[in-house]
């Protein structure tokens, strides 16, 4: 299993990479979210890996964290009718702490709005996958939200999903609004209620 790859970034698309290790170049598929932190072709680049093998192909899947990738692993491998290529597209819609908020907080109108995912899919999902999320600690994926103390802070996913929630109803894109959010967390902090999310957001 190939748990990672080091190398120099060859080139790079919104959903694939290729990863020169040792002078061999391996093909990446990799969510939005992923393909935006990577460097400019010809820098070193890291991802973390999962390799999907199939009857008739093989491929491999990176992500800029650990978290990501076990997610994805998660997601293809628990929930019925979820295979790689939604799995990439839900997860270039939405960032992971995004995902992991509209899942506890059983937001089936959110991830319905990404390309793929239909009501009852949706619906599945935070099915399958609503205990598995674990303490609202392991949601928070470290180096994108910090943490912070006190009720009613983006630390909390209702914070979190409340502000992506309210972007979408004023006509953003669920990728746009989740963008928008994520910098609004790294200025802001985790201590961040979710009216001065949004007000960021929109600033």
């Amino acid at each position: 299993m190939i748990a990672s790859l080091r190398g120099t970034l060859l080139s790079t698309t919104p959903l694939r990479a290729v990863l020169e290790v040792a002078g061999v170049g391996y093909e990446v598929n990799v969510p939005v979210t992923t393909a935006e932190k990577l460097p400019a072709a010809g820098q070193p680049a890291f991802v973390h890996t999962l390799v999907v093998y199939r009857e008739d192909s093989q491929a491999i899947y990176g992500f800029a964290s650990a978290a990501e990738r076990d997610f994805f692993r998660m997601l293809i491998e628990k929930v019925s009718g979820v295979g790689p290529k939604v799995g990439l597209a839900l997860m270039s819609h939405l960032s992971l702490p995004s995902l992991q908020a509209a899942i506890v907080a059983a937001d089936a109108d959110l991830l319905s709005k990404c390309p793929g995912i239909g009501r009852k899919t949706a619906e599945r999902i935070i099915l399958d996958l609503k205990d598995k999320m674990g303490p609202i600690s392991h949601i928070v994926a470290a180096g994108t939200i910090a943490g912070g103390p006190g009720a009613g802070t983006a630390s909390e996913p209702s914070v979190l999903g409340d502000a992506l929630a309210a972007l979408v109803a004023l006509g953003y894109r669920p990728p746009d609004a989740d963008k928008a959010l994520r910098k609004a967390l790294a200025a802001l902090g985790g201590a961040a209620t979710t009216e001065a999310l949004i007000k960021k957001a929109l600033s």
